[in-house]
Parts: C-alpha cells; sequence; structure tokens
C-alpha cells in the first residue's frame, strides 16, 4: 500500500481548487500547473507548489504529457490526478505517469483504453448483455463507409467522436443530405479537442433522458454504485443542469441500470471512479421514485409519481474519470468521492460495500458558464463577483479574472441539497438569484428559469427541453429585462456620478440603448439621491440609495429593487460607455445613447459583421462579391474548444473579406464588409 504525500494535480480552475481541499484534509501536500493565461489563477495561489508549463493553448500546456511529467518530477510529487477534461481519460498519460514511479489516481491504463473508447466500450457491453444502440464503429473512417452505414442504420442518427466527450465532436444528422458535413465538422472538432478525429455513428433517440450511474471500484475486485444521476437539461449536447435521484426512474428501472453499470465496470477490470452514461426512453417517461433509503423527490406529491413502466435504456459511454457533476452524488451520500479515489490510488479498499451506501434528499447542480442567450460562449474580465451563500459554489472565480477563449466556458458549479426536490429547486433559483458575476454575459438567469421552469418542475424535462422551451424562456427574459429598465437607468446614473447630488430646477435628458432600442428618462434631481422622473409621460418620483459592498437599491413608488453596476471596459468597436447591470435577479446589457442622433426611418441596417468574441477562424466560406442569404454560414471561429459558424444576419452582398483562417480574433473585429444589407421583406 502506497502512502501518497504529495499530489501533482494536472488540471486548472475550479477542479484542480476541489481536489487540492480534500487533498489537504487528508495530509497532503499539493502541487499546480499552469499555463500563461492562468499565471494569476486561483489554484496556482493556493497550491503549495506551482509550476509553469508555458505555452497558452491547451495543446502547449495542459495537454502536454512530457511538460506535465517533468513538473512531477521537480516538484517530488509523488501522484498525479488528472481531474477531469484534458488527459483525464488518455491512457497514454496514465501509462507515462506510471513509467515515471508515479501514483496514477485513475482507473488501470488498460480499462482505459477499453472503456475510454466509445467502440471499445460498446463491444465491451455488449459481451455484458448491456444494451446498445444500433451503430457502425469500425476501423474504416471514410465518408463513403459512414454514408453505406448510415443508411443501413437508419436517420436520424448521432455522430460521435470515438474519444473524449464533453458534447464535442457530436453532432445530429436528420438525413443524408447532412451526413457529409456532419462527418466533416464533427472530425475537425473531435481532432482538435482530444488529438483524435476517429468518428462513430449511432441510431438516435429524438426524445430520451439523459441518465447515468456514478460507480466506483477498487483493485481487490469490489464495485459498487452510488446511485444514478439525471442530466437531461442540455444545451449543444452538453449539460448544465444534473440531479440525483432522476425523477423518472423508479426502482425497477433503477436496479437494472445500475446494475449493468457495475458489470461492464468489472468486465473491464476498473478500479476508481467512473461514470456510466445511458439514454432512457420509454412511453411513459417522467417522474419516479429515489434510490431505496432517499426520501421522495417531491414529498410524495402526486405530480412527481408517474412510472417509468416499459423504458428502456442503451449504453451511451462510459466516462473513466471524476464527472464534473459528481458534486450531487457526494450530497446525497454524504460521501467525498475525490477522498474515495486517493484512497482506492493508494491500494485501499473501498470504504463502503453496496448496503452501507444511504441516500438522503435530492441534490441539483447548475453550471454557470460565460455564454450568451444563444449558448455563445463569451469571454472576458470578471468585474464584480459576489458568492451567493447557503450552497455550494465550487468556483475559481475572482474580481478580474480573464476569462481567456484558450478553455472551456464554464466558470463554476452551485450545488443545492435539500429533503425534497421541490426545495432543491427553490433554494437553487434563490441562490441564482443572488449571485453577482458582472463583466462578461453568464447563463445564470437563464439556469434559474430552467429550474422553475414547469416542465423542469414536473420531472419532465427531457433531452430536447431546450430546444422546444428555449425560444420561450429567452422571450421571458428579454420581458423581465424591459420591465427593470428605469431601475436600470437610475443605478447607471448614479453609480457613476452623472449627478451632482444638488436640487436642480431644470429637467435634463438621459437616454439608454438597450437591445438596440432607446430608453428615455426626462429627470430632475430633488438633491440626496432622489429624482423626479418623467417616463413616457408617466411621472414618478425615485430614490437611489448607495449600500456598503458597492450595489444600490433603487426605489420608484413602493418599490425597491437592489442593483449592481459596472461599467465594461473598451472594446474594438465599441465607442459608446457599456453597463453590465443586475437588477435583482435579472441581468442586462446597455450603452449610453445621450448623445446619439435619432435615425430617421429606424435603425440604418449594419454594413459590417463583427467578430462576437475572441477565438480562431479556422474555415472562411464568403468571397468578395458574393451573394449572400440571412443565415448563411460565412465563417467558422473555434473558441472555448468548439466550433461556431458566424451566419449573415440579413441578406447582402459581400464587399470584402477581413478575416483569413488560421488568424485569431478579438471581440469587435471587423470579418467582413457588406455592399448591400438589405432587410427581409
Amino acid at each position: 500500500m502506497t502512502k501518497i504525500k504529495t499530489l501533482l494535480i494536472a488540471n486548472r480552475g475550479e477542479i484542480a481548487r476541489r481536489i487540492m481541499r480534500t487533498a489537504r484534509a487528508m495530509g497532503m501536500q499539493t502541487v499546480a500547473v499552469y499555463s500563461q493565461a492562468d499565471a494569476e489563477a486561483l489554484h496556482v495561489r493556493e497550491a503549495d507548489r506551482a509550476f509553469a508549463l508555458g505555452g497558452v493553448s491547451s495543446a502547449d500546456s495542459y495537454l502536454c504529457i512530457d511538460k506535465l511529467i517533468a513538473a512531477a518530477k521537480a516538484s517530488g510529487a509523488d501522484a498525479v490526478h488528472p481531474g477531469y477534461g484534458f488527459l483525464s481519460e488518455n491512457a497514454g498519460f496514465a501509462d507515462a505517469v506510471i513509467a515515471a514511479g508515479l501514483v496514477w489516481v485513475g482507473p488501470p491504463p488498460s480499462a482505459i483504453r477499453q472503456l475510454g473508447s466509445k467502440s471499445a466500450a460498446k463491444q465491451l457491453a455488449s459481451a455484458q448483455g448491456v444494451p446498445c444502440l444500433p451503430g457502425y464503429q469500425g476501423q474504416d473512417q471514410s465518408d463513403t463507409r459512414f454514408a453505406t452505414e448510415a443508411g443501413r442504420i437508419g436517420y436520424p442518427l448521432m455522430v460521435k467522436a470515438v474519444a473524449g466527450g464533453g458534447g464535442r465532436g457530436m453532432r445530429l444528422v436528420h438525413d443524408a443530405a447532412q451526413l457529409l458535413a456532419a462527418l466533416q465538422s464533427a472530425r475537425s472538432e473531435a481532432l482538435s479537442a482530444f488529438g483524435s478525429g476517429e468518428l462513430l455513428v449511432e441510431k438516435a433517440l429524438l426524445n430520451p433522458r439523459h441518465v447515468e450511474v456514478q460507480v466506483f471500484a477498487d483493485a481487490h475486485g469490489h464495485c459498487i454504485h452510488l446511485g444514478e444521476r439525471d442530466c437531461s437539461v442540455q444545451r449543444r449536447h452538453q449539460k448544465i443542469i444534473e440531479e440525483t435521484p432522476s425523477p423518472a426512474v423508479d426502482t425497477a428501472l433503477r436496479a437494472r441500470m445500475c446494475g449493468a453499470a457495475v458489470a461492464l465496470a468489472k468486465a473491464a477490470a476498473y478500479s476508481g471512479a467512473g461514470t456510466v452514461e445511458f439514454l432512457v426512453e420509454g412511453s411513459d417517461l417522467s417522474a419516479a421514485g429515489p434510490p431505496q433509503g432517499a426520501r421522495a423527490p417531491s414529498g410524495g406529491s402526486a405530480a412527481h409519481e408517474v412510472a417509468s413502466v416499459g423504458a428502456s435504456f442503451f449504453l451511451m459511454e462510459m466516462n473513466t474519470r471524476l464527472q464534473v457533476e459528481h458534486p450531487v452524488t457526494e450530497a446525497v451520500t454524504g460521501l467525498d468521492l475525490v477522498e474515495w479515489q486517493l484512497r482506492v490510488a493508494q491500494g485501499e479498499p473501498l470504504p463502503l460495500a453496496q448496503e452501507q451506501v444511504v441516500f438522503t434528499g435530492h441534490a441539483i447542480e447548475v453550471r454557470l458558464c460565460a455564454e450568451d442567450e444563444d449558448f455563445t460562449p463569451r469571454t472576458g474580465t470578471i468585474q464584480r463577483f459576489r458568492e451567493p451563500g447557503e450552497v455550494r459554489f465550487d468556483h475559481a472565480l475572482f474580481e478580474g479574472l480573464v476569462v481567456s477563449p484558450h478553455y472551456d466556458s464554464m466558470l463554476g458549479k452551485l450545488v443545492a441539497h435539500a429533503a425534497t426536490r421541490d426545495e432543491a429547486i427553490d433554494q437553487l433559483a434563490a441562490a441564482l438569484g443572488r449571485t453577482e458575476v458582472l463583466g462578461l454575459p453568464t447563463n445564470r438567469r437563464l439556469l434559474s428559469a430552467c429550474l422553475t421552469h414547469p416542465v423542469f418542475r414536473a420531472g419532465q424535462a427531457l433531452i430536447p427541453f431546450l430546444a422546444e422551451q428555449g425560444e420561450a424562456i429567452r422571450e421571458l427574459l428579454q420581458k423581465e429585462e424591459r420591465e427593470v429598465q428605469v431601475d436600470t437607468g437610475l443605478a447607471v446614473l448614479f453609480v457613476h456620478n452623472f449627478g451632482s447630488g444638488l436640487p436642480c430646477p431644470f429637467p435634463r435628458p438621459f437616454r439608454l440603448r438597450h437591445r438596440d432600442k432607446p430608453l428615455d428618462l426626462h429627470l430632475r434631481e430633488l438633491g440626496r439621491g432622489e429624482l423626479a422622473l418623467d417616463v413616457g409621460g408617466e411621472m414618478l418620483r425615485a430614490a437611489v440609495q448607495p449600500q456598503a459592498d458597492g450595489a444600490v437599491i433603487v426605489r420608484t413608488g413602493a418599490a425597491q429593487r437592489r442593483v449592481a453596476v459596472v461599467r465594461l471596459k473598451e472594446t474594438a468597436g465599441q465607442p459608446r460607455a457599456r453597463w453590465h447591470v443586475q437588477a435583482g435577479a435579472v441581468d442586462l446589457f446597455v450603452e449610453d445613447a445621450t448623445f446619439e442622433p435619432v435615425a430617421p426611418g429606424g435603425a440604418a441596417a449594419a454594413q459590417e459583421l463583427r467578430a462576437p468574441f475572441n477565438g480562431k477562424v479556422i474555415a472562411v466560406h464568403a468571397a468578395a462579391g458574393q451573394a449572400v442569404k440571412r443565415g448563411d454560414t460565412l465563417l467558422v471561429i473555434e473558441s472555448m474548444k468548439l466550433e461556431h459558424a458566424i451566419n449573415a444576419p440579413q441578406d447582402a452582398v459581400v464587399a470584402a473579406v477581413l478575416a483569413e483562417a488560421g488568424r485569431q480574433t478579438s471581440p469587435g473585429q471587423v470579418l467582413l464588409r457588406f455592399e448591400d444589407l438589405r432587410s427581409e421583406s
């Protein structure tokens, strides 16, 4: 049995910090590694020692095996924990760690190879009787072979990267006309993210749930499960809400799924933490009961007790690592899964047998991401940050942190645990409302709207939930933004000292622009933070009071609202002052339009296409003189490990292409100019 004294964490951000907490509690020294972009990161500051890997991109830093092994040797580490993502499921990295005489905190390299490959995992699963979807995962990777196999399998189907996960290299294909483009795009994204462009295709289920089982094994032949997690709420094939127990898994289905997951792990001689992911479909999938020993997800409410009779499940893949969503399992079991990983790596047996695991209550996690309402990753500087308290918040955030395009868009994870599912939902939604992350767009408010949506609250959200409900949710959020615009204007006015604070008999104009629409506030200062407003002919009295933490309380009539404001850093193509405002639970971005002339006949059509975020141009599909239609893909930009199509905003003729494949872009940079951009009739 090996005693780990010094642990190198081959990762970054919130997972590196989370592993450090447990390692320290177990008496271990911790070693961080970092790229040039992460030199000031919290995981670097908090480690006992830190080693620079150099480089900025993942390929030059966190994916560089030689540099990581050198850092481990130089630091005197005797073990390496890979976290999740990056090299966590790379058997070659595990081999290198072991060859260097270090303890690998993960499954054996042989198990990673067998289970980390979706195709190999399906072959092993089939031999164990685990249900798998029809598909093709052969060595012939030609487009012709995939087209032939797709015809045999039938549409719709999924194209998937054999290596890696996180939704990268995954495309849904509805018909043969879409297949070639999907193969090319998935192959390119997979090669960039995982270093392998190998693909598979399988039959697609259009309305399933995504349910996974947490397994744990040791080197002594013991293997158990720690229940299931429902991860059905997703965008871009990436999870954003996870919960346990699943509201749609009853006792019988749970026993079948968990038994299949344990059988698969045992067949691979697995050890450590792993997650077996399934697609679940059935004639009646909404809500059922919790694992044995748990309380009912919503206190026994009849609305949450629809049985999953007739439900079928199919293997998706096995993740041979710790999952992002492991905190919900920790919440309902009271266990520390990182501690279990480290103990198993030291050669210890599992701390508990299956019958000793007790499940209590309900836990839900949301992933806070730097992205806009269209789920496009965004970069920027965090200028204001406040934690909500009362719930678990795993993150690596601080004021001044620059969120770069080089890594994943996830900023952190908020986790609520309560006796019932409804209570957990309410706790988490309230916590999101108190969380302040200003300086760049996040999905904070969208997450809260998803949690409180009637479909989710009833336990009926399937994988297409956001595809079906996303537009209605966006409209709701925009309506909320319009309702707080007056409070927003007053907070901006006060925080940035437009007013003197002294009485003034003369009214003054103040105009903000929000979503390309102006808001005119004709106001008169009454002194001591009080104002008289004329908003569209309606006269209001208002007051603005500063708070100790830099926010303000805005009172209009009998209503009051807490508002936090930051002035955004100027970027190319943004000549006006802009602010990010959080008014209560609502986020919005506004700009100063006070001295802007009113455009006759409405807003003029844009003559330029600008980059919405930092990234690397990987393809240009437009040329000067080309006529394009609204929605046509003009460029593809890679940012935060994903490829994003940049589409024509309206019908137009391209005048000039100013972007080039292989070049970096920054927010606001002009990519194309148009000769004639015509509004749709």
